[in-house]
């Protein structure tokens, strides 16, 4: 069941989860994956820029797991995955912006794990490198552009096993923190990115 909804704005947050429980029923697993990615040196990276990626990356989530985890931890065990990215375990040239929401984002997987880790809720990130997806698409056109480069190519040359993850391989990293025997698994974040992080 798809319901669209502008994640950037906050009150989107409330009422997506409220048509959710109306329709489906309560919400045992919440995954935050919903991101932007805007590369700009820091003097062209304007407010405008700062303020879209803070509120998709982390404002999003922050919204999502206020409106969904008191009542899940009311309820019984519960599972929240946050999606960051590797830019949030370390910092890449270009990329202040991104490299501060997935920060942030880390943070706030930390910080709510802590928090919630009597209720039977897990909160946990992965922190993946470059996917195949859109996103790096985008990304490695922008280096095409920039340098004449392969941009698909150097993308995947940032990876020790010098490819691009898979979607299917993070879906499994998410899926791995679900089970009842993963209760133990909470405030992780979970590099994968063929060993770029190591």
């Amino acid at each position: 069941m798809a319901i669209p909804a502008d994640l950037s704005d906050r009150s989107a947050a409330e009422v997506l989860v409220r048509t959710v429980e109306r329709e489906v029923g309560p919400i045992a697993v919440l995954v935050n994956n919903a991101g932007i990615a805007e590369s700009a040196p820091l003097a062209r990276t304007d407010d405008a820029i700062w303020d879209r990626t803070m509120a998709l990356n982390v404002t999003a989530a922050f919204s999502l797991c206020r409106a969904v985890m008191p009542e899940m931890a009311r309820r019984g065990p519960g599972r929240a995955v946050n999606i960051a990215s590797n830019a949030g375990l370390r910092g890449y040239a270009y990329t202040s912006a991104y490299c501060a929401s997935k920060h942030a984002l880390v943070g706030l997987t930390r910080a709510l794990a802590v928090e919630f880790a009597r209720t039977g809720v897990t909160v946990n990130a992965v922190c993946p490198g470059f996917v195949d997806t859109a996103m790096s698409e985008r990304a490695a056109g922008n280096i095409e552009r920039a340098t004449g480069r392969d941009g698909r190519e150097a993308l995947a040359a940032l990876s020790p096993q010098k490819r691009m993850m898979t979607p299917e391989e993070i879906a499994h990293a998410v899926w791995s923190f679900l089970p009842y025997e993963a209760r133990g698994i909470t405030g992780q974040c979970i590099a994968l990115d063929g060993g770029q992080t190591a």
